[in-house]
Order: structure tokens, then C-alpha cells, then sequence
């Protein structure tokens, strides 16, 4: 008779998650293997401040490419914009997203977006959870002895987490 449990065994999934920005965009990937999450990289993308957007934004591009090749993710989850006092930062942030999705489908990966209160929701099961309560959910839930800098990592691993936790009920998949 054959062993029925080599029929459920749990596909683990690579998720890379994104925190968009122009200066300074923050990834993080993780594996997930059923309910373990595990840590595996983790870092930012930075641009020059006077450098031409255009300019900024394919250094974007390149280096996600180049992270994507190097590690093979499963899908991408994104964070969704969320209102920003400064119209020219909000419109900044939109192209480093937008060239973040392009990454991904280009490179055939299904992309996933998630809210901030999601995100939040997803970690801390409190949608207003503060910064610091996010980072310190992102180092428990990863096993890492303190949590990732900058910001933006953390950040991005938080997206990621979100994604690994809540992903069967998202129905903003832009595959």
C-alpha cells in the first residue's frame, strides 16, 4: 500500500516581499514550508538623491532583476500606496512600485498586493500596530536575534510575512 502522506507533502513557497521607494527600496525573502517561516535574504536597493528619476528607476529595475534571478522567487507581494502628504513623493513611490511589478512579470512572477493595514493585520493582528510593534513581529515571526535595518528590509520582510500568512484569501493577484 502506498504511503498517502508523500501525496500531501507541503510544497514550500519563496516570497519576495517589496517596500517600495525611489531612494531607498526595501526586499526581503522568505521560504515558507507549511507554518514555517524562514528568513533567507534580506536588503535595499539604494539610488543616488540627485540622480535623474529615470535614471533611478532603472537601477530599480536592474538590481530587482538581478535579485530575482539570483534567488528564484515564487511570487512577489508589493505594498499598496497609502495617502502621502507630499504629492511629488507619492508619485515617486507609484514608479519604483510600478517598475517592481514590471520586474516580476517580466521575469514571470505572479505579483500580489497587500495594504499597510493588512500587512499590519497580518503580523500583529491590530491594523494600527506602530512601527516598532511591526519590526518586533518581523524579528519573532523570522527567529532573528534583532530585528533587520534598515526600515526598509524590515519592511519588506514584514510584506513578505503578510503574503505567507494571508495570501489564499487575497484577491488582488495581478498574475
Amino acid at each position: 500500500m502506498k504511503n498517502i502522506n508523500n501525496k500531501l507533502k507541503i510544497r514550500s513557497e519563496r516570497i519576495l516581499g517589496i517596500d517600495p521607494g525611489t531612494a531607498i527600496l526595501g526586499w526581503g525573502l522568505i521560504e515558507k514550508n507549511g507554518d514555517v517561516i524562514k528568513p533567507l535574504k534580506y536588503g535595499c536597493i539604494k539610488t543616488a538623491v540627485n540622480t535623474f528619476l529615470p535614471d533611478r528607476l532603472l537601477v530599480i529595475y536592474r538590481s530587482l532583476c538581478d535579485i530575482i534571478e539570483q534567488n528564484n522567487p515564487d511570487v512577489l507581494s508589493i505594498e499598496e500606496l497609502f495617502y502621502f502628504k507630499n504629492e511629488k513623493t507619492v508619485m515617486s513611490v507609484a514608479q519604483a512600485r510600478g517598475v517592481a511589478i514590471v520586474a516580476a512579470r517580466v521575469n514571470g512572477i505572479s505579483v500580489f498586493e497587500y495594504t499597510p493595514l493588512q500587512i499590519k493585520q497580518a503580523l500583529t493582528g491590530y491594523g494600527r500596530a506602530d512601527k516598532q510593534q511591526m519590526q518586533e513581529m518581523v524579528r519573532v515571526t523570522c527567529k532573528l536575534k534583532v530585528c533587520p535595518k534598515p526600515d526598509d528590509a524590515a519592511d519588506a520582510l514584514a510584506v513578505a510575512i503578510c503574503h505567507a500568512q494571508s495570501h489564499e484569501f487575497n484577491t488582488s493577484n495581478l498574475k
